[in-house]
């Protein structure tokens, strides 16, 4: 980042032109846009952008990432910056309305009161017409930022009355680059990450640092690329739905005891202290059996997701071989060169295409709550060529 560029920008990767224009606007926030849509696919850090201009507004240094502002608002305790990210397949009425409430409320200690809703295209068209009034008309010190993955997954109504900010897919040197700098990894396996990643930070970053996703990953492309029979295929699907599955599981009860026991040092309390009986409703709906449930089914969701964008990296791949184009474009499966090469020869590049098509169908099945299973099978028996 260049000196004028304050340093909570830092840990944007690859999003240059945005940033400028955000630090700017922050520092001369008079006519300021009251609600804005930040767009970019997946990995892009849109959240992360949200977070960074919530606390450049809000800094008395426009973000200089040390003070006590900027620290309460990374760790989303700020009481005027409000972060909803849903832990269930879509975001409810209840908790939009809740945020209404929120936003008519003067900050308590900040210029503005931040309202950032990760994931906005999770919104239902009925619930997304009940935000419609304060996107259009916000309170004077309420500021609305809202991510999706583009403008065209939200409603035209709420497109008309935000303005909308488009990040770009990073590039996989500034994604490597990122590694590099935040996680213990050598040159070498931060341009292995970045690449399989395909410049998704998140993704880059989990890779880096737990090597049981890499071998799940590893394990998928291998299973793949010799796949030949139905019933293979029909045991793939199934394998990636029940490991998906503990996976999730696993993550969210560790996310659940994080959070009791950040909830017991919040309270002044030890491990093994009795919870008062006027914080037991709190503490206990920490690990309520619904919203547990309802979280291992989003991250399940996010798992799957992420293993068709890896099946889909394989028959890009194909297509990248067929077209003669690997010193160009590269393979993303380096480490299966030779097994995707012999894959080559019994898929036509026409059919490779189909592949990619047909992933993006199965994901679109997901999505509009076709079973899991159903949706994996149904694609995997279909790459049988």
């Amino acid at each position: 980042m260049s000196g004028s560029i304050p340093p909570v920008w830092d840990s944007i990767v690859g999003q240059k032109p945005v940033v400028e224009m955000l630090s700017r606007v922050s520092q001369t926030p008079k006519d300021i846009a009251q609600s804005w849509l930040i767009c970019g696919p997946a990995g892009s850090g849109r959240s992360n952008v949200a977070k960074a201009f919530a606390m450049a507004l809000n800094c008395p240094n426009h973000g200089d990432g040390t003070c006590e502002t900027c620290r309460h608002i990374q760790a989303g305790t700020h009481p005027d910056v409000t972060v909803l990210n849903t832990d269930g397949v879509t975001i409810t009425i209840s908790q939009v309305r809740e945020l209404m409430e929120t936003a008519e409320q003067m900050p308590v200690t900040a210029p503005w009161r931040v309202i950032i809703i990760e994931d906005v295209d999770r919104m239902t068209e009925r619930t997304t017409n009940v935000l419609l009034k304060d996107i259009e008309e916000p309170s004077a010190h309420t500021i609305w930022l809202l991510c999706a993955p583009s403008a065209q997954d939200v409603l035209p109504t709420i497109r008309s009355r935000t303005r909308i900010v488009t990040l770009a897919v990073p590039s996989l040197s500034s994604v490597a680059q990122f590694l590099l700098d935040t996680t213990p990894v050598d040159e070498h396996k931060a341009r292995q990450y970045a690449r399989l990643a395909q410049g998704h930070i998140g993704i880059a970053r989990m890779y880096a640092t737990n090597t049981e996703a890499v071998r799940m990953r590893n394990n998928l492309v291998d299973n793949l690329v010799s796949m030949r029979r139905t019933s293979e295929a029909v045991m793939l699907a199934e394998e990636l739905y029940s490991s998906a599955q503990k996976q999730a599981q696993q993550d969210v009860d560790a996310q659940v005891e994080r959070e009791q026991a950040e909830f017991r040092r919040a309270n002044g309390l030890k491990p093994k202290d009795p919870i008062d009986a006027r914080l037991r409703g709190q503490y206990n709906a920490i690990g309520k059996k619904d919203d547990v449930s309802r979280r291992v089914t989003r991250l399940t969701r996010d798992i799957i997701d992420r293993a068709l964008t890896t099946i889909a990296s394989v028959y890009r791949d194909i297509t990248v071989i067929h077209n003669g184009a690997e010193l160009v474009s590269g393979l993303i499966n380096q480490e299966f060169s030779e097994e995707i090469a012999g894959l080559a020869v019994r898929v036509t590049n026409s059919q490779a295409l189909q592949a990619v098509e047909r992933v993006d169908v199965a994901k679109r099945r997901i999505q509009g709550n076709t079973p899991v299973v159903l949706a994996l099978e149904a694609l995997l028996t279909s790459l049988i060529f």
